[in-house]
């Protein structure tokens, strides 16, 4: 048996008490090994660098992305595995740029747009995130229902959403920011079941390679569609919002409380947001890849290429991977419910009380902030009623990402304006490739949203 030192510290900034789950001020004990411990405290550090960043790249990855990757899989098969490397750069990018807004103003993407763009364009564009966000909530507790039945098939489909959607409402209003950060983060480690699923699919991984570098296109509109999703539920506004409200919410964790404290950035800071946005992008890329991945070496060779949903794609793999990938990827669907619900909810409420001026954020407590918290509870509300309206989930979903599609080009315009402004931004505008690759960014959205309605039209 190892030795082991024990380590006394008091444990004072918010930020740490967050990493160690403890109060600030308290003092905790922590084993180390005495052998080698540098990996250990490497591994650690990397970890305590994690925050935003991971989170929402994991909740990009919610059970109707998932649906979307598996029939991407199943209906193409390998032919569009070259997707997860084509949007990586452009999602780290638009990411990144949101996050260094974020730390370098103190405010949310809404707000900047208000204060820098006037509020017409900023109505709308809430007004679509919030349509948008609310199908996806429905879908996704849907989803995440079904994935429960998958697991214990004696449970009811009504009381579950009920019971889902309550609980996740609950934990958002009534948990406070520094735990239900935590929470978040420790989620999104269940991803790593699509990479687990995906090598227990036992694909041909020279065939993998080959299709991960090489596009196949038949440019039919099965394949312009499904192209059209997958930008869509990748590269989505809902993230933009986020990202830049939680590197705010994260600076008044730390006692930053006034946008006069919190704004402008130094070298520390801008470096660990860099690190969290690339890893959290490259894990969220990982997982479409994988995903893809194992339903095309699994379903598309046996000829299975029609999945509605992220429960359906999970019931098509177990008779031919067997029980393992099955559970695995049921699992994976009802963790990343809970997951990105409370962040599309999240979004919309920061996007919608910023857009007004009205107090907003996960630290405040409910009778602090009725319009955000209000936001939340209706369109969790709302999500919910669509489960039992007869609303065709996978058209509501199309519908949706057509609406992302409209939406992202303008929002990431507005994006790449803000960034690369030396009055806003100061030191820290945009690099030229970054602009670069945002306008490219904007390019491909566009070219998406207009794909995705001509696609629609027989």
């Amino acid at each position: 048996m190892k030795k082991k030192n024990i380590i006394e510290r008091t444990i004072e900034a918010p930020a740490q008490a967050l990493e160690y789950g403890v109060e600030s001020g308290q003092r905790i004990s922590q084993a180390l090994p005495v052998v080698n411990p540098q990996p250990l405290r490497r591994a650690k550090n990397y970890w305590y660098l994690l925050g935003p960043g991971l989170v929402t790249g994991a909740s990009d990855d919610d059970p109707s992305g998932i649906a979307t990757y598996s029939q991407a899989g199943a209906q193409f098969g390998f032919g569009l595995l070259w997707m997860a490397a084509f949007t990586f750069p452009l999602m780290l990018a638009v990411q990144e740029m949101c996050a260094r807004i974020g730390l370098v103003t103190g405010r949310g993407l809404a707000s900047n747009i208000r204060s820098h763009f006037g509020r017409k364009i900023l109505y709308g564009s809430t007004l679509f995130l919030f349509i948008a966000n609310t199908v996806n909530i429905g879908a996704d507790i849907g989803a995440m229902a079904s994935a429960a039945q998958l697991i214990r098939p004696q449970l009811d489909f009504a009381p579950l959403v009920v019971g889902l959607t309550l609980f996740i409402m609950l934990m958002q209003i009534f948990t406070s920011y520094v735990r239900y950060a935590k929470y978040l983060k420790w989620l999104s480690i269940i991803l790593l079941a699509y990479i687990l699923s995906a090598v227990l699919a036992h694909p041909d991984w020279s065939t993998v390679l080959r299709h991960s570098i090489v596009p196949h296109l038949t440019f039919s509109k099965a394949q312009i569609l499904i192209i059209c999703a997958v930008l869509g539920t990748t590269i989505t506004p809902f993230c933009f919002f986020w990202q830049t409200s939680q590197e705010v919410e994260e600076e008044i964790a730390e006692g930053l409380t006034t946008i006069k404290q919190r704004a402008g950035s130094d070298k520390a800071s801008i470096r660990r947001m860099r690190i969290d946005i690339f890893s959290g992008m490259l894990f969220s890329n990982l997982v479409m890849y994988f995903i893809i991945a194992a339903c095309a070496s699994v379903l598309f060779t046996h000829g299975v290429t029609n999945i509605g949903t992220a429960a359906q794609a999970a019931e098509a793999l177990r008779p031919f991977a067997g029980n393992a990938s099955y559970w695995l990827f049921a699992i994976g669907i009802f963790s990343m419910g809970l997951l990105a619900i409370p962040v599309m909810a999240g979004s919309s409420a920061y996007a919608i009380s910023e857009s007004f001026g009205r107090r907003q954020g996960l630290n405040n407590k409910l009778k602090q902030g009725y319009t955000f918290y209000g936001v939340i509870i209706i369109s969790m509300l709302i999500g919910l009623a669509i489960n039992f309206l007869g609303i065709n989930p996978i058209k509501a979903l199309i519908y949706a990402a057509v609406l992302n599609g409209i939406v992202a080009p303008i929002i990431i315009v507005l994006i790449v304006l803000i960034a690369k402004n030396q009055h806003i931004m100061g030191e820290w505008k945009n690099r030229k490739l970054t602009t670069n690759i945002g306008w490219l960014l904007t390019a491909v959205m566009t070219v998406s949203g207009v794909a995705a309605i001509y696609s629609l039209f027989p």
